[in-house]
C-alpha cells in the first residue's frame, strides 16, 4: 500500500493566450508549438482551441516541487509569450472573449471532437487544472476515488476562476463548470467495487459504441487510462501559484489519509452522487463565501467551517507529506477569496473587464519571473 513518499503529484493547466493591447484571446497555438518544441520537449501540448495552450509538470515528489516547477513553466511559457507580443493569464473562462471568434486547432482529433458534439463542443472556451496523485495498485485507486468524490465541491471552491462569460457576470463563481457538464460521462462517477468493475463498465462502453477509448470519459475525477494516477479535473484553471500548490497539497494530503485509514481497515463513508452533486452546485455558484451541505449531521455550514474540520481531519499526515505551510494557506484563500472574488472586486471598482484581464495577467506570473 501507498506509503507517503509514494504520492507523487503531477499538475496539468490549460492557459490563455491573450493579445496584450485587445486584451482579448487570440490564435497563437501554431507558433507556441514550432518555437517551443525543444524548449518544452513534450511538456507544452495543443488543446481544442488555438488561444489555448497546456502543460504537463513533471512528476513532483513534494509540493515544494510542484511550486519550483509551476514558476519554471509559467516563466518559460510567459517569455515565449512575451517574445512574440503575448500575455499568458491562468482562469477558468475568459472575462468577455467570445466562443464562436475562435479558431479550433488544426488536429483530426479535435475536428472529430468538434462533429461529434456540435455546438457542445463549439462552446469550451474553458480553461482547467488537473492534479494527479501516483497510486500504483489499480484497486487502491478505484477505492480512493470512490472516497475521494465527497471531497471534490471543498476542492473546486478553492480554485474558483470563471465568474465572467462573454463580457457578463454569470452569478457563478465556476461557470466553466457549467460549460463542462454539457457532455457526457462528466460530474461525480459512480461507485466502483473494484478495479475489474471499473473495467467491465469502460468495456461496455466501447463496445456499445459510447466512446472509443477511455480518454472520453470527462468525470471529476478518474484513474488516468494511461499513467498510474488518480487525475483530479474539477478545478478551474488556478490564477496564483500559491493557489495551485495549496490545492495540490490538500487533495495530496486528502489521498494520504484515506489510505492511513485503510491500514487501520476504516473508510470514509460514501455517499450518493446525488448528494455530492448538491454541493458541487452549491460550490460552482458561491465558491469559498457560500455554504456546502454536512451530510453526516445533515446541515448546511459556511465553507470556512468545513475547511477547518477538513484540516483537523488530514493534521497528522501533512508533517509527513512535508506540506503543512501549503495546506495552511487554504486560510488564505478562505479570508481573502478565491480569483473569482478578486476577478468581480477589480470589475466593480473599475467597471471594466480589461482591468480584470490585466489583473489576471498579473496574479497569474506572480513570483514566476
Amino acid at each position: 500500500m501507498s506509503e507517503p513518499k509514494d504520492l507523487t503529484i503531477g499538475i496539468e493547466e490549460e492557459y490563455q493566450i491573450i493579445d496584450p493591447e485587445s486584451r482579448e484571446l487570440t490564435s497563437f497555438i501554431r507558433e507556441f508549438l514550432n518555437q517551443g518544441a525543444i524548449l518544452f520537449r513534450d511538456q507544452l501540448q495543443p488543446e481544442l482551441l488555438q488561444s489555448q495552450v497546456e502543460v504537463g509538470s513533471k512528476v513532483c515528489k513534494n509540493v515544494q516541487d510542484v511550486t519550483a516547477e509551476i514558476k519554471r513553466l509559467r516563466s518559460m511559457v510567459c517569455g515565449l509569450a512575451n517574445d512574440n507580443n503575448r500575455s499568458i493569464l491562468a482562469a477558468g473562462t475568459h472575462p468577455f472573449s467570445s466562443w464562436e471568434d475562435q479558431l479550433v486547432t488544426d488536429k483530426d482529433r479535435y475536428h472529430g471532437f468538434i462533429d461529434s458534439m456540435q455546438i457542445v463542443a463549439k462552446r469550451l472556451l474553458i480553461f482547467g487544472m488537473h492534479v494527479h496523485i501516483g497510486i500504483s495498485d489499480r484497486d487502491l485507486r478505484i477505492d480512493i476515488m470512490n472516497q475521494m468524490r465527497y471531497f471534490m465541491p471543498h476542492i473546486l471552491t478553492l480554485s474558483t476562476s470563471s465568474p465572467f462569460w462573454r463580457g457578463e457576470d454569470t452569478g457563478f463563481k465556476s461557470y466553466r463548470s457549467i460549460v463542462f457538464e454539457d457532455l457526457p460521462r462528466t460530474g461525480t462517477p459512480e461507485f466502483f467495487d473494484s478495479a475489474s468493475a471499473f473495467d467491465s463498465y469502460v468495456e461496455t462502453l466501447i463496445k456499445s459504441g459510447c466512446i472509443d477509448e477511455p480518454t472520453k470519459i470527462w468525470w471529476d475525477i478518474r484513474p488516468h487510462p494511461t499513467f498510474p494516477t488518480l487525475e483530479f479535473r474539477i478545478c478551474d484553471c488556478t490564477t496564483k501559484v500559491e493557489e495551485v500548490t495549496t490545492i495540490a497539497a490538500l487533495i495530496q494530503a486528502l489521498v494520504a489519509k484515506l489510505i492511513q485509514l485503510k491500514k487501520n481497515n476504516l473508510t470514509w463513508r460514501p455517499y450518493r452522487a446525488g448528494f455530492i452533486d448538491e454541493n458541487k452546485w452549491r460550490a460552482m455558484k458561491n465558491g469559498v463565501k457560500g455554504k456546502l451541505i454536512d451530510f453526516e449531521e445533515v446541515v448546511e455550514l459556511p465553507v470556512s467551517d468545513l475547511m477547518e474540520e477538513l484540516l483537523d481531519f488530514i493534521d497528522d499526515v501533512v508533517d509527513d507529506l512535508n506540506s503543512r505551510e501549503e495546506v495552511e494557506y487554504v486560510r488564505e484563500i478562505l479570508k481573502n477569496g478565491s480569483s473569482a472574488d478578486r476577478q468581480l472586486n477589480c470589475f466593480q471598482e473599475t467597471g471594466k473587464m480589461e482591468d480584470v484581464v490585466d489583473l489576471l495577467i498579473d496574479e497569474t506570473m506572480a513570483g514566476c519571473l
